[in-house]
């Protein structure tokens, strides 16, 4: 932080604020604390005649690669909110929100995805400004390799398994790396609704 969006000064220190625990941005002129939080990743999977939404990412990181539409929550819009915008900006898709599917908190990139199962309001989408292509898949189309990020790829998952039992369920839970190294395999601690 070079300045602080308070009062303009320059003189930004970072050390713990009384009644905290963890060091901040503390602005030494004005006071001003800053706090740097999580992002909200909000998003859906859009349902269609057996199929489901998938976009191919016209931007970093993962351009290139296919997951369902989602990105972060703004500001004055709830989470369900946030999914749809997502869903219109994406894939040109207009949905209507269903259930809360999925909430994963993922640590290790200061994020928490909120996922919704939706359904297309009509057979109409197409590929966003962030998009490359926005496609309809079965679960047999669903190209798996290319999936942009683990969290869509276990929320794909945990879909699909609901499928096959007849029911849906919340899931919940954390994605973290084993021992905090990035290069080891990803750990999924998952509860599921009954």
């Amino acid at each position: 932080m070079n300045f602080c969006s308070n009062c303009g000064s320059s003189n930004i220190g970072r050390r713990v604020p009384p009644g905290d625990h963890l060091p901040r941005y503390i602005c030494d002129a004005c006071g001003e604390i800053f706090y740097h939080n999580p992002k909200m990743v909000v998003g859906c999977i859009a349902q269609w005649a057996g199929k489901i939404l998938l976009v191919k990412r016209a931007i970093e990181p993962r351009y290139g690669w296919w997951t369902l539409p989602a990105g972060y929550m703004e500001n004055q819009e709830t989470a369900g909110q946030g999914a749809a915008r997502e869903a219109r900006e994406e894939a040109l898709a207009d949905i209507e929100i269903g259930m809360l599917y999925t909430h994963f908190s993922i640590p290790h990139i200061n994020q928490v995805y909120i996922m919704y199962l939706a359904h297309l309001i009509g057979p109409k989408f197409g590929a966003g400004e962030e998009s490359l292509a926005a496609e309809l898949f079965s679960e047999e189309e669903i190209p798996w390799d290319e999936l942009a990020f683990p969290v869509m790829r276990k929320t794909l998952e945990l879909y699909y398994e609901d499928r096959r039992n007849g029911y849906f369920r919340c899931h919940s839970g954390d994605i973290t790396y084993e021992n905090h190294d990035r290069r080891q395999a990803l750990e999924y601690a998952v509860s599921s609704s009954p």
